[in-house]
C-alpha cells in the first residue's frame, strides 16, 4: 500500500492532467462542432403556438390560456389544458413544449407539497417561483417551458413571468407565447389596478381572443382560473374564441357533374354572308372576294402586277354602273 502523502500527490497529478475544473462542461459543444464539420445536419426545432395571460385585479389573480396544441402546421389537440395546478392558491400557465411544461409543473407541485409538509405552513408564491427558476436555469434553456405563474398569499396577489433560461419578472400583468404581441396590446390598453372580477375576466378574454385571431398557433377555446384568498376556481372552456361558421347553402352535387343554375337561348341574325379565298403568289397575297367563279377559273400562273380577273371586262363594269344610276333615279322619282 502507498503512503497517504503519496496517494494525495498522485490524485493532484491526475486532477492537473484533466485540466481546470469548473461548474460547467463544454464537451458536448466540441462534439457538436465536430459533427457539423463532418456534414451532420442538426434537427430543426418545431414551431409551437400558444397565448397565455395573467393579470392581477383588486381581489386576486386571473390566469387565461387558449386550448390549441400544435405540432408545426398540424393541430394535434383542440382542447388541451394549459393551466396547471401547483398548490390550492398557486396555478401556472405553460407555453412552449407541452411535455416540458407538464413535467415541470408536476415536479414543482411535488416539491411544494414536501415543502409544505416540512414547514407546516402555506407555501409563499415567491417560493414556487424560485423552485421553477432553479430547475430551468440548471438546464440552460434546453427545457422549452415559458411560464406565467400567479397566486395569492399573505402578501397579496402576485404574477411571475418565468422564461426558459431561468430569468423571471414580477409584473401586474403578463403575456407569453406566440400571441404575446396582440394580447399585450389589449392588456396595456385596458388594465387598471382597481378592476373588479367581472371586468378582469372580460379583459383576459379579450386578450386571449386577440392572440387567437392574430396567431395561427392559438385557437379553439379559452380557459380561465380565478384565484382569491378563499381559493381557486378553474373555469374549463369558459369561452369559445373561434367559432366555426355555419354553411349557408346545401351543396348536393353528384361527383363528376357540374351544377347548371340557369339556361338561356338566343337567336342569331345573319346580316350578310361573304366568302374569301386566298391565292398564294411569290410576291404577295391576292384576295378574291364576292366572285362567283369556279375552281378552274382561279388564276394560278399570273403576274401579280398585271393580274386580270376573268369574266369581268371594262364594258360590263360600265353597264353595271349605268344600271345602278338608273335604279337610284327610279327610287328618287318614286319618293
Amino acid at each position: 500500500m502507498l503512503p497517504l502523502a503519496q496517494t494525495s500527490i498522485q490524485g493532484q497529478r491526475k486532477a492537473r492532467d484533466l485540466g481546470p475544473r469548473s461548474g460547467f462542461s463544454f464537451i458536448n459543444c466540441r462534439r457538436n462542432a465536430k459533427l457539423l464539420a463532418e456534414g451532420f445536419q442538426p434537427p430543426k426545432a418545431v414551431r409551437t403556438g400558444t397565448s397565455i395571460v395573467g393579470i392581477t385585479y383588486r381581489d386576486g389573480v386571473i390566469l387565461g390560456a387558449d386550448t390549441r396544441a400544435t405540432e408545426g402546421p398540424i393541430v394535434s389537440d383542440k382542447n388541451c389544458s394549459k393551466i396547471h395546478h401547483l398548490q390550492q392558491h398557486i396555478y401556472c400557465c405553460g407555453a412552449g413544449t407541452a411535455a416540458d411544461t407538464e413535467m415541470m409543473t408536476m415536479l414543482t407541485s411535488s416539491e411544494l407539497d414536501l415543502h409544505q409538509l416540512n414547514t407546516d405552513r402555506q407555501v409563499p408564491v415567491v417560493c414556487a417561483s424560485i423552485m421553477l427558476r432553479r430547475t430551468l436555469f440548471r438546464y440552460q434553456g434546453h427545457i422549452g417551458a415559458a411560464l406565467v405563474m400567479g397566486g395569492v398569499d399573505r402578501r397579496g396577489p402576485q404574477i411571475y413571468c418565468i422564461y426558459p433560461c431561468g430569468s423571471n419578472d414580477k409584473l401586474p400583468y403578463a403575456a407569453m407565447g406566440s400571441g404575446t404581441l396582440a394580447a399585450m396590446s389589449v392588456l396595456e390598453h385596458g388594465w387598471k389596478p382597481d378592476l373588479d372580477q367581472e371586468q378582469a375576466k372580460q379583459l383576459v378574454r379579450e386578450a386571449i381572443t386577440a392572440g387567437v385571431l392574430n396567431d395561427l398557433g392559438s385557437g379553439s377555446n379559452i380557459d380561465l382560473c380565478v384565484i382569491t384568498e378563499a381559493g381557486a376556481n378553474y373555469l374549463r372552456t369558459d369561452t369559445v374564441a373561434s367559432e366555426r361558421g355555419e354553411r349557408q347553402g346545401k351543396y348536393c352535387i353528384k361527383p363528376n357533374t357540374t351544377l347548371v343554375k340557369s339556361t338561356s337561348v338566343r337567336g342569331i341574325r345573319v346580316a350578310a354572308e361573304r366568302s374569301y379565298r386566298v391565292s398564294m403568289s411569290s410576291s404577295r397575297l391576292i384576295f378574291y372576294s364576292d366572285l362567283n367563279l369556279s375552281a378552274s377559273s382561279w388564276p394560278t400562273h399570273t403576274d401579280p402586277e398585271n393580274v386580270e380577273l376573268p369574266g369581268i371586262s371594262a364594258q360590263s363594269e360600265q353597264q353595271q354602273e349605268s344600271e345602278g344610276a338608273t335604279e337610284r333615279k327610279r327610287q328618287a322619282d318614286d319618293q
